[in-house]
């Protein structure tokens, strides 16, 4: 692969929005790491195809969340995850103390789903993806995102009901 070939530049446009994702889904930066190099490892092998069938980003997508969940097959029975939090870095005048309060709580209420669940959730409300596409990107059938989706929502409700506080706060606050 030579850097004429725009792989670099792909990757550099969108490596903070993937480690976010890659994160979210995880719970872990280490694992994020991981996932998001073997994600990119795999497209890069294939970018001359992927580049040349005009969809890269949801190419990326697909197998960053298959990645994702074929990890958790082949090691389930190895380990639990914990979910861990640091505060975010610098300061631009923000409330770093409720940005922290909403990324933890966003942490704890992902690491209560299944993998696929947490995968639906981060595509449906994080990448705001309809459902036709988190389908796509899953390759999963819209009733599959429809009903993950409705158990996701109704095992955050019942274990992490202190997500009320997340419904009114933008988005981008949850990254």
């Amino acid at each position: 692969m030579t850097d004429d070939d725009g792989f670099r530049e792909f990757v550099h446009a969108r490596l903070g929005r993937l480690s976010r994702i890659a994160y979210l889904l995880t719970g872990d930066h280490h694992s994020a790491e991981d996932l998001l190099q073997n994600a990119l490892v795999k497209i890069a092998s294939r970018w001359s195809k992927v580049s040349a069938g005009g969809a890269p980003d949801a190419y990326l997508r697909k197998v960053l969340y298959h990645e994702h969940v074929s990890a958790w097959r082949r090691s389930r029975h190895l380990r639990a995850e914990w979910p861990t939090a640091e505060p975010p870095e610098g300061g631009s005048g923000r409330d770093m103390a409720a940005e922290t309060v909403r990324r933890v709580l966003l942490e704890q209420a992902l690491a209560k789903l299944t993998r696929k669940q947490r995968a639906v959730i981060v595509l449906r409300f994080v990448e705001d993806l309809s459902e036709a596409d988190a389908a796509a990107a899953l390759g999963v059938s819209v009733g599959t995102i429809k009903s993950q989706t409705s158990y996701a929502l109704k095992k955050l409700r019942e274990q992490a009901p202190e997500l009320h506080v997340l419904v009114r706060e933008p988005k981008e606050a949850w990254a």
